[in-house]
């Protein structure tokens, strides 16, 4: 295992990113839904500001051909088509982020700041996860 591919590593990662994440608001039900109410665009900056990061890494990415840590393979950057049922994925998700206040990397940052109401997110998280997974099995089975 390469130094960078160490548990530690994806530890210090998630903790800066949930640093980040606690530093910018986004861990704050009030500040989303103010941005849900377009009273606040605080937070729709945090987020515009990761995307243009994202893709600037992204393209550096690309020119540099960095390899996979885990495989070792140039990374390829391929669109993906659109699937039907992505799109009430996507609504469910939003519908649970207008809901809750709280999206699945602000829910465990949240947590993380001892904010226990994101338990109840991280719950209907976790048993979407596995009511998918439940239903693709049965799916694929037939």
């Amino acid at each position: 295992m390469s130094r960078l591919n160490h548990p530690l590593v994806y530890l210090t990662l998630g903790a800066l990113f949930g640093f980040l994440l606690s530093r910018a608001g986004a861990t704050q039900p009030e500040l989303i839904a103010r941005l849900f109410l377009f009273e606040d665009l605080h937070l729709l900056w945090v987020i515009a500001s990761a995307i243009v990061v994202a893709l600037i890494g992204i393209r550096i990415m690309q020119r540099l051909r960095v390899r996979g840590l885990n495989s070792g393979e140039v990374i390829r950057y391929t669109g993906k088509p659109l699937v039907k049922g992505l799109m009430l994925g996507a609504l469910l998700f939003g519908m649970g982020w207008g809901l809750s206040g709280v999206c699945p990397g602000t829910a465990t940052t949240a947590l993380g700041e001892g904010k226990l109401f994101a338990l109840f997110p991280l719950a209907g998280i976790f048993v979407g996860t596995w009511a998918y997974g439940w239903w693709q099995s049965r799916r694929s089975a037939s």
